[in-house]
Order: C-alpha cells, then structure tokens, then sequence
C-alpha cells in the first residue's frame, strides 16, 4: 500500500497533530498521502483531493476521530474497497479499532501487510416512490438505516415484507433495519439482539412498539425486506446517522445485502473484548 488517505474528526485538534505524526512517517517509507477536508489543509507533505476522487487516489484510508467520523469515511470509499484504518480519538470507538498510543505501530504494520483486513456486511438502501416505485434515493449502511417519527410524539404504521411476503405491520415510533455491526448501536439501545460482526444477516427491531408482541427479528441477509410507510403522516429515514431524508405515505424502503463489504484493518483485541470493555458487558455490579 503506497497511498493513504487522511479524514480528521472536526474540530479535534489532537488528530491534526496524530495526522503530521503519520503523515511523517508513511513519507519516510515512500508513501504518499492525500487528505480531502478543510480540517487536515496545509498539512505538510499532504495532497488535497475531493471527496469525490478519494476513493479512487488511495489504497487505504486513514480516520482519525470517533465511529461517526469512521462511518463518514466508510461512505466515501467502501464502494471501490479501500480498507479503513481507525483510530479512536472519540468516545465509544466500536469500529475504529486503534488507540491514540498505537497509532504508529499499528500503521507500521498495515504497510508491512502484517495486519488482518475485516470484511464487514452493509445494507443497500433505495428509497421508492408511493405512486410508480421510481427509485427516489440510493445509500449504503455500515450500520443502520432507520425510520423514525420526524418530529412529533406519534406512533407510525410500517408495512414490512420479506421477500413479497407480509411479516406485519408494525405500530411503533419506528423501525431498525441493522447489520451485524449496526447490532450494538441504536439496534442494542432499543432491546435487539447483538450479532458477532462476522455474521450475514439483517435485524428488524421496532422502536418502543405499541404491541409488545412485535419483537426484533433476525433474517438472511439475502433476502430482500421492504418497509412501506402506511401512516398517514410522513416519517424520516436516517442512514448510519450521516443522512436523512422525509418518507411520504406510501414511499417504502428496500434493504438488501450491499455488494461490496466494509473492509476495516483489525486490532488485537477480539470482538468480546470490546463489548467487555465499552459496554462492561457480563460485569456482575456490586
């Protein structure tokens, strides 16, 4: 890997400082790096790319920052396969695997190809019209796509279907459609189930349903769900919590098993260990 990328979480100015500190070094071993925000301008030794051509100029993509800066990262390059290489430098760190004091050496050992690549599952998300089922909207999701009530405190009606076939239609303040790395995320705060990342499979969980019956549920992830908006009032899908966009009655959601996976260099620390210790999972309280 001769080219490496650089997103920077905003306004954090220890991952600028972590950047020049990288940056140094891959120039040492005759890389080159390139950076396409406002946050990383100026950096010595960087080229300034567009988001647009990123994917196509790196062989790696370095992020620097939390699991949203992560996620924003994944939807500029994961399409055309270009690994990420997370650092946390925020809060939770799920999926940006590496600590601020590991940076060096574990970048070291991505351009030795001494570090495993992850293949993680996303989701294909398209948006369709109430009326002709034109294609309104395309997206891809590392974690999640989620309808929910766009402002008000009102309960939505959410036809789901799998494969043509009616599942049910769910009265809730909205609905989850998760991939397993989605599963300890927004799916986990609202009681579903979590998922070992090396699994294929979408989760429906419903958000605060009204009938307690409707319980998250677990599918292949090449089957096909399609969740139509019978409500009377508009609803709000997010992708990964990066973007959103208004649901009219009668528009439906499709989700699908995405073609390209994630594909993210791992750490030394298992998937257990991370839920051990970012969520004291197991941890019996005195």
């Amino acid at each position: 890997m001769g080219r490496f990328g650089f997103l920077l979480k905003r306004g954090k100015p220890e991952a600028r400082d972590l950047a020049a500190e990288l940056i140094a070094l891959l120039r040492a071993r005759g890389s080159t790096a390139f950076v396409c925000d406002e946050e990383a301008s100026g950096l010595a030794g960087a080229t300034m790319v567009s988001e647009a051509t990123l994917a196509a100029s790196v062989d790696a993509l370095v992020v620097l920052g939390g699991d949203g800066t992560f996620l924003y990262g994944a939807g500029l390059v994961a399409d055309r396969g270009v690994p990420l290489f997370g650092v946390n430098l925020g809060n939770l760190g799920f999926i940006t695997h590496f600590q601020r004091a590991e940076a060096v050496a574990s970048l070291q050992a991505a351009c030795d190809g001494r570090l495993p690549i992850d293949e993680r599952m996303r989701l294909h998300v398209t948006v369709t019209a109430a009326t002709d089922g034109r294609i309104l909207e395309t997206r891809s999701a590392v974690n999640d796509a989620v309808i929910s009530q766009p402002a008000m405190a009102r309960l939505l009606d959410l036809e789901a279907r799998l494969d043509g076939e009616v599942i049910t239609t769910y009265k809730a303040d909205g609905l989850i459609l998760a991939t397993p790395t989605g599963s300890t995320a927004y799916n986990l705060a609202a009681g579903g189930p979590i998922l070992t990342p090396d699994l294929e499979a979408i989760v429906l969980t419903p958000i605060c349903p009204h009938t307690l019956t409707n319980r998250p549920l677990v599918v292949r992830a090449d089957r096909r769900v399609v969740v139509r908006n019978v409500s009377d009032s508009r609803a709000q899908l997010t992708v990964d919590g990066q973007w959103g966009r208004p649901i009219g009655p009668g528009e439906s959601i499709e989700v699908r098993k995405e073609a390209a996976p994630l594909r993210l260099f791992r750490g030394s620390g298992s998937f257990f260990s991370i839920l051990r210790e970012k969520l004291s999972w197991g941890e019996r309280r005195a």
